[in-house]
């Protein structure tokens, strides 16, 4: 899977790019990951990429010609155009089923704003599925982007070494938070481990991880058991 970051700070990914999971994931091949600087794709002597908003107010905002200019450049640089993402907060709230049909791409193209946004007319001629990191505001969208990356890349055959791995984490195992876990030590400071995860009784094992997904769902996130009807599901290892 390609992923392709357009953003006016490309070295803030460089760090992220070169660590654990992702970056054996591109060593390997299964996911490229290219950075592209607005900046390059400005005119001028100083490159301006934003200016003033039309009828007055704080900030800048990016300017139309580069930004057109940069995605239409990078879809072209690939066999297929992919699917163009502008984070914002003004998107659709990421989630695990949004993550899911993202996962579903070739290609992923991620704009990354800054200052007080874009020009409206970049939403408009380029029309790309707004996502939401949160509710919330972050000084740009790199970070959201990097977020992005990070829960599609788990989805992608191959990544994780245990391709169980990702269907039992929280959100993915039947919309409930996931179970609580423990290693070794048996006993840590008067605190035990469950004896039925000790007992070799992989139903049981299995009954009990459900309960603690429901019990913990029920008391931290009700709201997503109204979304599912999970609680009359029995979890099997390694069932599909």
């Amino acid at each position: 899977m390609r992923f392709d970051v357009l953003t006016l700070f490309p070295e803030m990914l460089s760090g992220y790019l070169g660590q654990s999971i992702l970056n054996r994931a591109i060593q390997s091949g299964l996911v490229q990951v290219r950075t592209h600087d607005f900046r390059a794709f400005a005119s001028g002597r100083h490159a301006q990429v934003d200016d003033k908003p039309y009828g007055g107010g704080p900030g800048m905002l990016l300017t139309c010609e580069p930004i057109f200019d940069c995605v239409e450049s990078v879809q072209q640089s690939g066999e297929k155009p992919g699917r163009l993402i502008m984070m914002s907060p003004q998107g659709h709230t990421l989630d695990q089923s949004l993550v899911e049909a993202l996962a579903m791409e070739e290609r992923l193209i991620i704009l990354c704003g800054r200052y007080e946004g874009f020009d409206e007319r970049i939403r408009e001629g380029l029309n790309p599925t707004e996502i939401s990191a949160g509710d919330f505001i972050c000084n740009g969208g790199e970070v959201p982007a990097m977020l992005l990356i990070d829960t599609v890349i788990r989805l992608i055959p191959g990544v994780l070494g245990d391709e169980t791995s990702s269907r039992y984490d929280t959100f993915s195992n039947a919309g409930l938070l996931e179970y609580p876990q423990y290693t070794r030590p048996r006993k840590f400071r008067g605190m035990a481990v469950p004896d039925v995860l000790l007992s070799g009784d992989h139903q049981a094992v299995a009954a009990w991880r459900h309960e603690q997904s429901v019990k913990r769902t029920a008391e931290r996130r009700a709201d997503l058991l109204d979304k599912s009807q999970a609680t009359k599901k029995t979890v099997q290892p390694g069932s599909s």
